[in-house]
């Protein structure tokens, strides 16, 4: 079973309490889901892999120094929300290579059906990073997740910043090779589908449409 990371940082933590709050404008809310995926970049590398390599610095040739050793990253926004989360990032990880997978709803099924795909031509060697800001029901997560599994990732994560149970729930019991970042583990989902007490639509606020 994938397992579940809740990045309790204080810095993540007073930042996602201003993208929650409904009075803040499209400029801010953009500025902190940058900077929250900023600070999440920070945590869900930690666990990266290092060498050993020799530099010259100005005072001696042949120090002993840290580098990361070699492992590939790819971001993969779900259009559109996972868009904004994707500068926040690349600040931290700038060599990362960025695919899209863009889904929208069905209005009679409420299935998510995948309408564009464009990935880094060598994902199955790169731990992809999925990024969404929610996680709701999970139906995109694992519509997004579905699509890369079928053109040979090998390596995935998935990275929101709110989430609620039921959304945690079905990736886990969909994708159990996949681990689970989140800001918050949020309290559920109402009768229209959204996250209690979640961020409103994260789409929305960061583009500014209705």
């Amino acid at each position: 079973m994938g397992k579940v990371y809740v990045l309790d940082h204080p810095l993540i933590q007073h930042k996602l309490t201003y993208i929650r709050k409904e009075s803040t404008g499209t400029k801010d809310f953009r500025e902190l889901v940058d900077e929250v995926a900023a600070l999440m970049a920070f945590e869900i590398t930690r666990d990266l892999p290092l060498e050993e390599v020799e530099i010259d610095t100005p005072v001696i040739s042949g120090a002993k120094a840290k580098a990361l050793s070699g492992k590939k990253i790819g971001l993969v926004p779900i259009l559109r929300a996972g868009l904004g989360m994707v500068d926040g990032m690349l600040q931290l990880i700038p060599a990362a290579k960025v695919g899209h997978v863009g889904l929208y709803r069905d209005p009679e099924t409420l299935k998510p059906v995948e309408y564009y795909v464009k990935l880094p031509s060598d994902i199955e060697e790169r731990e992809l990073i999925v990024l969404d800001p929610m996680l709701a029901t999970g139906g995109s997560a694992n519509a997004a997740i579905d699509s890369l599994k079928n053109r040979d990732a090998r390596q995935i994560r998935l990275m929101c910043i709110v989430a609620a149970p039921e959304g945690v729930e079905a990736v886990q019991e969909a994708h159990p090779d996949v681990d689970i970042y989140l800001a918050a583990l949020d309290e559920k989902l109402n009768e229209k589908g959204y996250i209690v007490p979640g961020l409103g639509d994260a789409g929305d606020r960061l583009f500014g449409t209705k």
